[in-house]
């Protein structure tokens, strides 16, 4: 089964560059294939008490509360909810406070499974072929987690009920998540995230900054919560993601704990493991210090390869908790700063091949070593804004540029989400608009949790670069390229003219994902000489990787074939 799994990837991923289809609809459309498939096996829902919650009552428009618990959208348009409880208990709040949320959520996986797999035969080949990732789940799940997603699943919507029952496809989301970053070749979910503390920090204390770069899709991103969860066991704690996932992306805890995950290189999965979000989240539940935060880490077995960086109050450092679905290891914070990119930095996968190739071949360094320069550069201690300014940065090595979009850069104007954490002072800011572009703000958590309502004490002020005419440019750029995708991928109607022509590449000129795009384009409407021109472009900009380089060089002899 591992062979016929890792052969069909590489024939999908070949079929599509041969059909000019661009990386990030490659991705999108494995991605899909495996929510799809995630769903294939009916899970039994856990035992749960007999508990009733009542009614959430609304206050005002987009604000909900259901006893000690409520829902609110702020003023920058972000969700913020409480919840407190036993597991069952906090899982059904969740469902009846942002039922709507949940199922707007679903709507948009389902309409791009729909978009993806055709319905019949096809859909139910991948059933049978898949099916056994998600049956196996709960065996990896503690049941504190599968009572709280059983209780969130109770609400989603019985439109969906012809795909798999709520509580399986609720799992399937989790799992889902873990399959984008297996497919990481692609540089997808390229984050970056550092600590620094000491002589590098204003406070003296950790200070910690993270892009998170999981893309699928505007719509997908459009709806962020900021949860505050006072479970019955365990440490209170904060994480920021999306309606109906119980997992941590990015999250702090009462203790100063924090934790994100950053992919690493790895091949898909063969069976069912613990989602990596749902080892961040019993992390940062169970987990006061840097020792017991790899303790639990130890006890579970993972997807896929996939980077923790932990950060401690009560230790006063951060480390890095690298682990694979076969091994562990731990890379220590040496002196008073640490990065993290998308490769691998301890002994235990120093001489690892697969991490060898990443690193030579993927964004990943190129990466690391723009955040190495930008803090080695500054000669005063690093604020909030000074990180925001870091995780904002869209230049190469000695500020050359890459254009807009680029995933070589540390802000590839796609993320899903960026934090900046101070776990001394227990502030978390969040962004709010326009990836990490607009204003951060900064909930106290101290306060947050004592009065059981979100408060805001901080901000960090929008990027200069959100009101300018380039990032103007590129919000167009961005339409008529996905314009080119839909064309690629799926042959909806396209023709550019000359006029159109001209302004994509006007709009962001220095990027070499223009050119790429255009001689795809050209390529696919048969116009060969016209592209090749095009993808030698493209290889004259500063290109994301050695990888894209290669299969650039590929387009442009093929089409002198």
């Amino acid at each position: 089964m591992y062979r016929l799994i890792v052969t069909v990837k590489k024939a999908v991923i070949y079929l599509f560059r041969l059909l000019f289809i661009p990386f990030e609809l490659v991705f999108a459309f494995i991605f899909i294939v495996f929510i799809y498939v995630l769903f294939s096996a009916t899970v039994s829902p856990p035992e749960v008490p007999d508990i009733h919650i009542g009614k959430r009552q609304k206050v005002s428009e987009n604000h909900y509360v259901l006893g000690n618990n409520y829902l609110k959208k702020n003023e920058f348009g972000i969700w913020e909810m409480y919840i407190e409880g036993e597991p069952y208990e906090r899982g059904l709040i969740y469902g009846e406070l942002a039922k709507e949320l949940n199922q707007s959520q679903e709507e948009i996986f389902v309409g791009q499974i729909n978009q993806f797999v055709p319905k019949g035969a096809f859909q139910n080949f991948l059933k049978i072929m898949m099916g056994f990732f998600t049956n196996e789940i709960p065996d990896h799940i503690s049941l504190e987690n599968q009572q709280e997603i059983y209780g969130i699943s109770r609400t989603f919507s019985d439109e969906f009920d012809y795909i798999a029952p709520k509580y399986t496809r609720i799992l399937g989301y989790h799992a889902a998540h873990d399959m984008g970053h297996a497919l990481n070749d692609y540089s997808v979910v390229g984050c970056t995230s550092f600590a620094l503390k000491g002589a590098k920090s204003a406070t003296d204390h950790l200070i910690l900054g993270r892009n998170f770069d999981f893309y699928v899709g505007d719509d997908f991103a459009r709806e962020k919560i900021i949860l505050f969860i006072n479970p019955s066991t365990g440490y209170k704690f904060t994480s920021y993601s999306w309606a109906g996932f119980t997992g941590v992306a990015s999250g702090m805890n009462e203790q100063g704990l924090t934790v994100t995950i950053n992919a690493s290189k790895s091949d898909l999965p063969t069976g069912s493991k613990t989602p990596i979000s749902i080892l961040a989240r019993e992390i940062l539940q169970y987990a006061k210090n840097i020792d017991e935060a790899i303790a639990i880490a130890k006890k579970r077995e993972t997807f896929v390869s996939e980077t923790l960086m932990v950060g401690s109050a009560n230790d006063n450092k951060t480390v890095l908790i690298e682990k694979s679905p076969t091994k562990l290891g731990v890379y220590e914070m040496k002196g008073d700063d640490l990065i993290c990119s998308n490769h691998y930095q301890s002994t235990t996968f120093e001489k690892d091949p697969a991490n060898l190739q990443n690193i030579q071949n993927s964004d990943s360094k190129f990466r690391y070593d723009r955040v190495r320069e930008l803090i080695d550069r500054q000669a005063t201690p690093f604020t909030p804004t000074d990180v925001a300014a870091i995780l904002r940065n869209q230049k190469a090595a000695n500020g050359d540029t890459l254009g807009m979009g680029n995933p070589r850069a540390v802000n590839q104007l796609l993320a899903h989400h960026s934090v900046v954490m101070q776990p001394t002072e227990r502030m978390f800011y969040i962004t709010t608009n326009d990836f990490q572009l607009g204003k951060f703000i900064g909930y106290d958590l101290n306060k947050t949790f004592a009065a059981k309502k979100a408060i805001v004490t901080d901000s960090i002020a929008a990027d200069p670069f959100l009101y300018s005419q380039a990032y103007q440019d590129f919000l167009l750029f961005k339409q008529t390229k996905q314009k080119i995708s839909q064309y690629l991928m799926f042959d909806k109607p396209l023709t550019l003219s000359q006029q159109d022509i001209e302004a994509f590449i006007r709009q962001n000129s220095e990027s070499y994902v223009t050119y790429e795009m255009l001689g795809k384009y050209f390529s696919k409407k048969g116009q060969c000489e016209k592209a090749a021109t095009y993808f030698k472009e493209a290889l004259t900009k500063k290109t994301a990787s050695k990888q894209v380089d290669r299969e650039l060089q590929l387009l442009m002899e093929n089409c002198g074939k």
